[in-house]
């Protein structure tokens, strides 16, 4: 095993100190008792008392936080379906096309998605709301489902559903009762991923929103335009927090998940 030279562990604690410095001055500064966010105070929690009364906030994070899982949900459904068709399907006609169009979003800047989704809800009379940014969310978020879940298929060994068949099950149990289980954690990583895109989107939402909906992103860049608030560092740090205990939780389901299926297979191969 190689040791970290002075050089590796220099290098990688300027990058951590990249990464993670400004989060944590951001969170020692939400604690600040002045108004102004440069100048430290004293020990405080004020503002997010405040931030608790903020109506526009509030509900801010609430649609965004409705969006987030309504359009994940439904990003991860059809991004399921989507890789079982690259995967399983073998060669079809438009293939290739349907392939494109998977994977489109990955390299289209958010700019032109959110300016042709835009054009799209215009041409077809569609009030924009919060309904248009679940459409918007997941149109965007479904092909990296699919990428996640079609890495998994690719190693899954089929011939544990084959031996399913055999005893009677229906291709649809067959899927309910040893592909799902199996491909589970890479279902709830698309998921994850799909809620945290919702979650953190600005562009493709400015462009879909309406009036009536407007989400946390949105808010907070029009608030940070005309200066940064005590309550914005006590808003971002209650996100990196929420962020942080969901990142943890869902490894940990991960790898229960993961354990659970290696010893699953095991017992397989030994029957």
């Amino acid at each position: 095993m190689r040791r970290l030279t002075w050089f590796n562990t220099t290098a990688l604690t300027l990058g951590f100190a990249f990464l993670y410095l400004p989060m944590l001055i951001l969170i020692v500064y939400s604690f600040n008792s002045s108004k102004l966010v440069t100048v430290w105070a004293g020990f405080s929690t004020k503002w997010y008392g405040e931030l608790l009364q903020n109506e526009a906030f509030l509900n801010a994070a609430w649609v965004t936080l409705k969006v987030a899982v309504i359009s994940s949900t439904f990003a991860t459904v059809l991004g399921t379906m989507g890789a079982l068709v690259l995967v399983r399907a073998g060669r079809f006609a438009g293939r290739t096309l349907f392939s494109g169009m998977i994977y489109a979003p990955l390299v289209m800047p958010e700019v032109i998605t959110g300016l042709s989704l835009l054009l799209l809800f215009i041409g077809i009379g569609l009030d924009r709301g919060v309904f248009t940014i679940v459409l918007a969310h997941t149109t965007f978020s479904m092909c990296y489902v699919s990428v996640v879940v079609s890495s998994r298929l690719v190693s899954f060994d089929r011939s544990l559903e084959e031996a399913a068949l055999d005893l009677g099950c229906s291709p649809m149990e067959a899927f309910r009762l040893v592909t799902l289980p199996i491909i589970a954690p890479a279902v709830i990583s698309g998921w994850l991923l799909a809620f945290t895109l919702s979650l953190d989107d600005l562009v493709i939402a400015s462009f879909t929103a309406g009036p009536s909906a407007t989400t946390l992103p949105m808010k907070i860049w029009s608030s940070v335009r005309l200066g940064v608030s005590p309550e914005i560092n006590a808003l971002s740090t209650l996100m990196i927090g929420i962020v942080a205990i969901g990142v943890i939780t869902a490894s940990l389901i991960t790898k229960r998940a993961t354990l659970r299926q290696q010893a699953e297979e095991r017992a397989a191969v030994k029957a």
